[in-house]
């Protein structure tokens, strides 16, 4: 779960599609390392943070690329990654798709999605802020 300074949403992971990038993210989500950062990307179809920096240059891109048959549907979360080299993507940077982007299937690691708090995605700016993020188990 994710507290921000517009509200909460909830992702749901799939380690299944992307056992690295899942435990990569919850070792950074469950020590805090998102807490009182911000999206620093807010596009009409996407929004993007957990960037150490703040600007869209921090973090390692030292993660493999997990690719899938997974659709990059509204709600979608996924790995940042430059446009090369496609087979690394960013440790610490992730996205969430608010419409759908079938451009990423098959480019990007895909994740998770949203099962709460499509709202909040679709609320948030620039600098909005990650307060705290919880991991919570079925």
């Amino acid at each position: 779960q994710f507290t921000t300074s517009k509200g909460d949403f909830v992702i749901e992971l799939r380690p299944d599609v992307a056992p690295k990038t899942v435990a990569n993210f919850l070792g950074k989500w469950s020590s805090g390392a998102c807490d009182n950062l911000t999206f620093h990307r807010v596009e009409d179809w996407v929004v993007q943070g957990c960037d150490p920096t703040g600007n869209g240059t921090g973090g390692l891109s030292n993660l493999p690329t997990e690719t899938s048959s997974e659709n990059f549907s509204i709600g979608a979360v996924g790995v940042a990654r430059k446009q090369f080299p496609k087979e690394v993507s960013n440790a610490s940077q992730f996205f969430i798709t608010k419409k759908d982007s079938p451009f990423l299937n098959g480019e990007y690691t895909y994740f998770g999605r949203v099962i709460s708090g499509l709202a909040v995605i679709n609320s948030l700016a620039i600098g909005d802020q990650i307060i705290s993020t919880t991991i919570l188990s079925k």
